[in-house]
């Protein structure tokens, strides 16, 4: 039987959850639309906590071998490393998407590091800034770095977080310059991380009045 997380998220707990996160990646569309001046689309179907291996597992599932992920440490109430992965090969298509369809090739190799490490900037940003915001505390977050591999690899960056952490997994879809992209953030928290992320998530839905209702992402169009 597969290993489980030490602590579980109730499916109330979750929706709340999947709501910030809807909300954070709204912000980032907003965020990226700026950037691209055309329309963002965001959107977050499914948000689970696993353990780092089922991680690595559902990362090895992607079609794509290689996986390119822009990462991010952060510090606070919560703290951990947040990545944004998705298949090495669309990393081209994304930074054309975000700077120009009009660059040569070579031009586009030659700003890949700095655009991809922006765009995740923006979109972990986004995602940390809600989440912290929406909890009233805040978080000290790290320039973001770019790493190229599989799913072993990001997990194992650096001794910390350590290696038995829970992972706040979520597949995110989206659409920049119709060209579609489909990647996972992936939010590493050490077990007090965990259990302060379950308190304050109580803390919230009993702000909300014992509900929570899930909404879509907000349209950058």
């Amino acid at each position: 039987m597969a290993r489980q997380p030490p602590v579980m998220l109730s499916e109330l707990e979750l929706d709340a959850l999947t709501e910030l996160v809807n909300l954070g990646v709204g912000n980032a569309a907003l965020g990226l639309r700026e950037m691209v001046q055309e329309e963002v689309l965001l959107s977050v179907p499914n948000v689970s906590i696993v353990t780092r291996e089922q991680a690595i597992a559902n990362l090895g599932q992607s079609p794509a071998k290689r996986l390119v992920a822009v990462h991010q440490n952060f510090d606070g109430d919560i703290r951990g490393r947040a990545l944004l992965i998705f298949p090495e090969a669309q990393s081209l298509e994304l930074v054309r998407a975000v700077v120009s369809s009009d660059l040569s090739l070579e031009d586009l190799i030659e700003l890949e590091q700095e655009a991809l490490a922006e765009t995740g900037n923006v979109l972990l940003n986004s995602c940390l800034g809600t989440i912290a915001n929406s909890f009233g505390r805040t978080l000290r977050i790290s320039l973001p770095e770019v790493v190229h591999g599989d799913g072993s690899d990001f997990f194992d960056l650096t001794p910390w977080p350590r290696i038995d952490d829970s992972v706040l997994f979520i597949y995110i879809n989206f659409s920049v310059r119709r060209a579609n992209i489909e990647g996972y953030l992936a939010m590493l928290l050490d077990l007090p991380s965990l259990v302060t992320l379950k308190e304050l998530l109580a803390q919230y839905i009993t702000l909300l009045g014992g509900t929570t209702t899930v909404i879509p992402a907000p349209d950058a169009g």
